[in-house]
């Protein structure tokens, strides 16, 4: 038994070890990206100023572009995730709004509502590998998307109807990151992009039509016995 606790609390050291690192690094790095640019920062450069070899920075961040997007964050199943993880009585295209709603509401990192995002964002976008990343991770989305809702409602893989809907649902979901990039772009404060975009959010709900609105609406579970 004391093996077992000694060798657990051993385990759970070398994974706060692990993090403290991994977050050293990133912060180390966007920290030298906004202050010369990402093209112009080598992973070298980023490993010394971390006080780590480069291999290190490479175990952590397989690519340059990881240190700015991380897979784990920038996931290209998040949209896909959400309609998994939707309550019975909801539709897909619900669901994504729904949870906007909720992450423009409480400021959320993930979109950028946050104090001192321009920088970073302007940093991102002056950056030609950094905005190609961004491009495909849209792409991908839409295609996981597409995908979960073909196997939800039974269609075949290459079924357009699921992948217009996806495409529609991504495209609401670009607009919401594309508004915020943009106001953000322009000098404005968390609260008032939040304020704004809830707006853009109304409209998009009021513009919903009844094939969407019922599209893969996610049937209630039944009672247990």
């Amino acid at each position: 038994m004391q093996r077992a606790t000694l060798t657990a609390m051993s385990e759970g050291l070398r994974e706060r070890h692990k993090r403290r690192t991994r977050r050293r690094i990133a912060d180390v790095a966007t920290g030298l990206f906004l202050e010369r640019g990402f093209d112009r920062v080598t992973v070298a450069e980023v490993a010394a100023a971390a006080e780590v070899s480069v291999n290190t920075v490479y175990n952590y961040f397989p690519a340059k572009e990881d240190l700015v997007l991380p897979p784990d964050q920038a996931s290209p199943q998040r949209i896909a995730d959400i309609v998994r993880e939707r309550p019975p009585g909801r539709s897909a295209a619900q669901a994504v709004l729904d949870r906007l709603r909720e992450e423009v509401a409480r400021r959320d990192r993930s979109l950028g509502l946050t104090e001192g995002f321009g920088p970073f964002f302007a940093m991102m976008r002056a950056a030609p590998t950094l905005v190609a990343r961004l491009e495909e991770l849209g792409h991908r989305m839409n295609d996981e998307l597409a995908a979960v809702l073909a196997e939800e409602t039974g269609r075949a893989p290459e079924d357009p109807l699921p992948r217009v809907v996806a495409a529609q649902i991504s495209g609401y979901h670009s607009l919401i990151f594309g508004e915020i990039g943009r106001r953000v772009t322009a000098g404005e404060g968390p609260d008032a992009i939040a304020e704004a975009v809830t707006e853009l959010l109304d409209a998009i709900e009021e513009m919903l039509g009844a094939p969407m609105i019922d599209y893969a609406v996610r049937e209630e579970r039944p009672c247990s016995e």
